[in-house]
């Protein structure tokens, strides 16, 4: 059965796209006419108990962000039976908590909580457990597990070990190759856990040294600002890991103006624009490493199959998971295909 080990993939994080599919399916390997290794029932697409989710991110005032926010509109309007509540969405601490309680209030039955800080809202999510509401928390995790019944979320370390293999791999056979890297926010952990896999990925091969990076600021500005210092300060290297696909659109602007192609970049996330500039394959990007939205349409099967009282396809177990890491996959010219559909703008 083909489609039960893609769902395997993506939930042990071997896959990165298709993240929906994970509820829907057979629940062994058996064929459909032979008893299945448990009675669980398993999520699929069939209407079931109606079930209402609260849904409460961060303002989407980045590429990625909005498009966790469609991700999560597309896929509860799939299902006849998910009711969404939707929260405007904000980056103010006191008020996605207000907006979180007033979800609370309403009584529904799962909240997906992508929060704007982790650590700031762990209390409020602790709130909606001991409430009977179990939460999906979403990529930015809670300060204890008490505060959710499941975390999905990406890679971060993931993307810089794995960017830093694909780089690695390009310049294994070249002497004394040099890499520069374009971080986003120093003041994240997330930024530190990317910077961190790149090196440790960067240890395996000794002809490479990182001579230089710049903390950008996840903007079209921000990344054209810095990658314009860099070139400055750098007339000379064999790669960049650009860890942000917007940031990205301003360092391929200030590349172009300083006229250099004499490196190859990885980028980060897996931006639409990213992926086309991959297929057209007539500048630096070479590839980017996936941090992908579909986690929003995951995170609501998963709440859909809460609310039913339900596991999940191609799992043998009677409950969802406690935790789902999605996999950084390296999308190039080989494989962007298979990903263009999945590209945010």
């Amino acid at each position: 059965m083909p489609e039960l080990t893609s769902r395997r993939g993506l939930l042990f994080g071997t896959a990165a796209i298709g993240a929906g599919a994970l509820l829907v399916g057979c629940t062994s390997n058996e064929s459909s006419d032979e008893p299945a290794a448990n009675d669980q029932p398993a999520a699929d697409d069939k209407p079931g108990k109606e079930v209402t989710i609260g849904f409460a991110g961060p303002q989407a005032d980045h590429g990625w962000l909005n498009a966790i926010n469609d991700n999560a509109k597309s896929r509860a309007k799939k299902y006849s039976d998910v009711t969404l509540e939707i929260t405007e969405g904000s980056n103010d601490t006191a008020a996605q908590i207000g907006q979180i309680e007033t979800l609370i209030n309403k009584k529904v039955d799962v909240l997906v909580v992508l929060p704007a800080d982790g650590k700031a809202l762990t209390q409020v999510g602790l709130k909606a457990m001991r409430a009977g509401i179990p939460v999906i928390n979403l990529d930015r995790i809670f300060n204890t597990p008490q505060a959710y019944r499941c975390w999905i979320g990406g890679d971060n370390y993931g993307m810089g070990l794995n960017a830093g293999h694909y780089i690695g791999e390009k310049l294994k056979d070249k002497a004394d190759a040099k890499v520069i890297e374009l971080a986003g926010l120093d003041n994240l952990e997330l930024t530190k856990q990317r910077t961190q896999g790149f090196d440790d990925a960067l240890k395996n091969y000794p002809n490479i040294k990182k001579v230089a990076r710049q903390a950008a600021e996840f903007t079209v500005e921000s990344g054209q600002a810095k990658m314009a210092q860099l070139l400055q300060a750098q007339s000379k290297f064999d790669a960049l890991w650009n860890h942000d696909d917007d940031q990205g659109v301003g360092a391929l602007r200030a590349i172009e103006q300083a006229g250099r192609d004499d490196f190859l970049m990885v980028g980060g996330a897996g931006a639409l624009s990213a992926f086309q500039a991959i297929k057209q394959d007539d500048g630096v990007l070479k590839a980017t490493v996936l941090y992908p939205p579909t986690m929003a349409a995951s995170a609501i099967d998963l709440a859909r199959a809460l609310g039913q009282g339900k596991g999940v396809g191609g799992m043998a177990e009677f409950e969802i998971p406690a935790s789902i890491t999605l996999y950084s996959a390296v999308v190039d010219k080989e494989n962007v295909d298979q990903y263009m559909s999945t590209g945010f703008k």
